[in-house]
Formats: structure tokens, sequence, C-alpha cells
């Protein structure tokens, strides 16, 4: 854990920080009013260090108090997902994002949020913290049932009957957004995208096709604007490029 001085008076939050570009959004939108506090959250996924390596970045950009790695290592001994379940492949998903929501994916955790959330809040009451943010988005998404807005208002009730003083609060500023409108929100916000990391099974470039890459790359597309992370190919409008975006690689 990383301890950094005590300066200033605002009020504390916990954000949870996976290293990716929603969460990095949401960090830095709560960095405008709370001093913050990350938790991260290392599940045996397939870009386990990786994304530890960009939420230690994005917390540090924006100036976070604290930096707390989790380890959990439930959901790699149970499997059942393509993050987690080395016999099950990451799939590729088409470049126009056709299909994706339909169903619910092999990509999902089973329950992963709930895990997060509960540690978050834990914290949140040792630090005296009433906020908590999360980063998930329901529009054009893979379609998690854990990234509902009807999950998050259920966990609320969770807390308020659970916790010492009940009056902690989950924040989900994103959960309704479109993944281009998080995009120009983030340049808004000069939140640090280039260190963010997206790509469900590469470490030293995104792949590129896994549907997380293919979400993130059409939402920059649509922004206008290019994705500053280094991908190892790329598909644009609807084929397969095989370009190499090495501006501001991660």
């Amino acid at each position: 854990m990383i301890q950094r001085s005590e300066i200033g008076h605002r009020e504390r939050a916990v954000v949870c920080l996976s290293g990716g570009m929603d969460s990095c959004v949401c960090a830095a939108l709560a960095a405008r009013e709370y001093d913050g506090y990350a938790l991260h959250c290392s599940y045996g996924q397939r870009t386990e260090e990786r994304e530890l390596q960009a939420a230690h970045a994005v917390a540090d950009a924006l100036g976070f108090r604290d930096f707390l790695r989790l380890r959990l290592d439930l959901f790699q001994r149970i499997g059942g997902s393509a993050l987690t379940d080395p016999r099950i492949n990451v799939p590729e998903a088409e470049a126009s994002g056709a299909g994706i929501g339909a169903g619910i994916p092999v990509t999902y955790v089973p329950f992963r949020n709930a895990h997060f959330l509960s540690a978050a809040v834990s914290w949140a009451e040792v630090l005296g913290a009433k906020a908590v943010f999360v980063g998930a988005v329901e529009q054009d998404s893979s379609g998690y049932p854990d990234c509902r807005p009807a999950y998050y208002e259920a966990f609320q009730e969770l807390i308020e009957k659970g916790t010492r003083d009940g009056d902690i609060m989950v924040k989900t500023p994103l959960i309704r957004m479109h993944k281009k409108e998080i995009v120009v929100l983030g340049l808004e916000l000069a939140a640090p995208l280039d260190l963010t990391w997206s790509c469900y099974s590469g470490s030293e470039a995104a792949c590129g096709v896994c549907e997380s890459c293919v979400l993130r790359l059409r939402a920059f597309e649509q922004a206008g604007v290019k994705d500053p992370i280094h991908y190892e190919r790329r598909r644009e409008a609807g084929t397969y490029a095989g370009e190499t975006n090495q501006e501001g690689a991660a």
C-alpha cells in the first residue's frame, strides 16, 4: 500500500480502479471533488500485471492519496470465465461491434463486482469515506449483469442495512453513458487515457480484436480522435486493417 502525505481537507472517496478507460474517467471525476483512495483487484485475470501497472499509473497521475491492491484467487480457482480460465478462449469480436451485448459473454466473471464493491465499502468505513466510485457502464457494453443500474441500486440497499452508519453512497457516474461520450468526457477532464489498459488478452500490446478493444476503438473513432495506446492489430470499417497505432504507447 502506498501512503501519501496528508494535505488538504476534502472528503475522501474510494475508487474502484481497474486501470481501464472507464475506471480512469470515473477516477478523474472523483478527483475533482474528493481525495481519492484507489482500490485495485487482482483476481487471476489474463492481463493481471498489465492492469495493475495501468491502475498504478492512473492513480499517480490523478494524485490519489493511497493505492490498495487486493488479491483474490477465487475466480481463478473456480474458472468459468475466459478472463480467468485458460481453457476458455477470449473470442474475437466483429469490428462493427455487432452482436456485442446481445447475451452474457464468456468473458463474464461470475458476480465479480460484488466482491470488489464489498471490499471498497469495507475500506470506506475504515477511512470514513462516504462515497465509493465505480466506472460501470451499461450502454455499449458486453452485457455483464453486474453493470446494470438495478444491480447498484440493490447494492446501495445492502450498504444502508449492513454498514455501521448506512450512509456510504455508491456512485456510478458513467453507467448510462455511451462509450463515445465517455471518451469525450475523459478528454474534457484531461484524464490520462494514454495510461489505461482495456484489452482482455494482450499485455505487451492490446490485441485490437477482443470485445473490450473493439468497443474502445469504436468509441475513439466515433469521438473523432485516435486512441493513444498501442495495438497489435486493428480492424476498421468492418475489415481487418492489420495496422498498428504507435502513438503514445502505454
